[in-house]
């Protein structure tokens, strides 16, 4: 495991601080797999920004995960532990309205419905991979620490990700494959 991202100590407390090793989740508890989630995107080799809103990505609630930790007009307080651009990929993560934007995420000038809004938005090539990135390492720590989850959802998954696949790292698309395979060695 590599080291942590500057940062990630303060963002760790503060999701102490709102209680998030307290909620219940998959695994664990909120915090844990949050925690898993940054060190997947950290193996592979996510930029710091990246591993940080990986760490942070339940902070607003998302589509599928409905408890927040902050109001959405507590943004700056965030933004002022992590940087402002990890805080925007947790936002954007966090905003997704996954059954509008799912679809065509991958192809050129996909929109990206805001489910907070109800405004589409055509996000930049670099924040739609941090995005599929960040939904896989989601998405995958699931599948691994939840045997019915991976069960239920393995299959769509990886059509999933098999169309996002153009946005997503060689390491993650490996990681795709090797969990969300049938066969002996899923769920690695």
């Amino acid at each position: 495991m590599s080291a942590s991202p500057p940062g990630a100590d303060r963002a760790v407390a503060f999701l102490r601080g709102l209680g998030a090793a307290e909620i219940s989740h998959p695994g664990g508890t909120l915090l844990v797999h949050l925690q898993r989630v940054q060190d997947r995107l950290a193996a592979w080799g996510a930029r710091p920004a990246l591993q940080l809103a990986g760490l942070c990505h339940a902070f607003y609630g998302t589509d599928g995960f409905p408890a927040a930790l902050l109001s959405l007009d507590r943004r700056a307080e965030l933004a002022e532990v992590i940087g402002a651009e990890a805080e925007e990929i947790v936002y954007l993560y966090a905003s997704c309205d996954r059954k509008a934007t799912y679809p065509a995420l991958a192809d050129p000038g996909a929109v990206f419905r805001d489910r907070f809004t109800g405004r589409d938005r055509v996000p930049g090539p670099r924040l739609c991979r941090d995005f599929a990135e960040l939904s896989a390492a989601n998405e995958l720590d699931l599948a691994c620490v939840d045997p019915a989850f991976h069960e239920r959802w393995a299959a769509a998954l990886l059509t999933l990700f098999t169309r996002f696949r153009p946005l997503l790292s060689e390491p993650a698309w490996t990681s795709c494959r090797t969990v969300l395979t049938p066969g002996p060695d899923s769920q690695g």
